[in-house]
């Protein structure tokens, strides 16, 4: 997921990155903030915000795009971005695979709701989203980076571990390759 789909101003190198393996803190509980951190909150704090990705699969290979900008700079996640108004979840993370990666897939259903929490050193709420992750199969086109991608390229499952994930994306990665095998429900 593109940071500036994310709604992101880069927050600097002390950035923490919570996801829905980990709860949030008490404070992001209720959606208030303490007194000690109003200044971490952006001034629109509509959270949270929805987004929709995709883990397309191509021959034992699963599609990845570097983040180019952004707290995530560096990392490697699975294509993803914004649902826009009026659009389902679904056709957003079809776009986002154009976009991002340039490539053309079918989406095979959804896998989960992720969850994410990005709170600056002192745990204030920067940014909370819930993001529709689906699976599918690649149809065509070959993999061009994007938007604000630095890298997109198909990756063995079995070469993931080289690469620095978004924290969450290895284990989505492969849940989303069982369901393509129907080992999973």
């Amino acid at each position: 997921m593109r940071a500036q789909d994310l709604g992101l101003r880069s927050p600097g190198p002390k950035v923490e990155i919570r996801t829905s393996t980990r709860p949030p803190a008490p404070a992001n509980l209720t959606g208030g903030m303490t007194a000690s951190s109003p200044s971490s909150v952006r001034a629109d704090p509509l959270w949270p915000r929805c987004g929709a990705s995709a883990a397309i699969f191509r021959a034992g290979q699963v599609l990845l795009v570097e983040r180019g900008g952004g707290a995530l700079k560096g990392q490697w996640s699975l294509p993803g971005g914004h649902i826009e108004p009026g659009e389902r979840a679904a056709a957003a993370a079809v776009r986002e695979l154009r976009e991002e990666a340039a490539i053309e897939a079918e989406i095979g259903g959804l896998l989960d709701i992720h969850e994410v929490v990005l709170a600056d050193a002192a745990g204030g709420l920067l940014a909370h989203y819930l993001i529709a992750v689906f699976f599918g199969r690649w149809t065509a086109g070959e993999p061009v980076a994007g938007g604000d991608a630095a890298a997109a390229r198909f990756v063995s499952v079995g070469d993931l571990g080289a690469y620095r994930l978004t924290q969450g994306a290895a284990p989505l990665i492969e849940r989303a390759r069982q369901r393509l095998a129907g080992v999973a429900p």
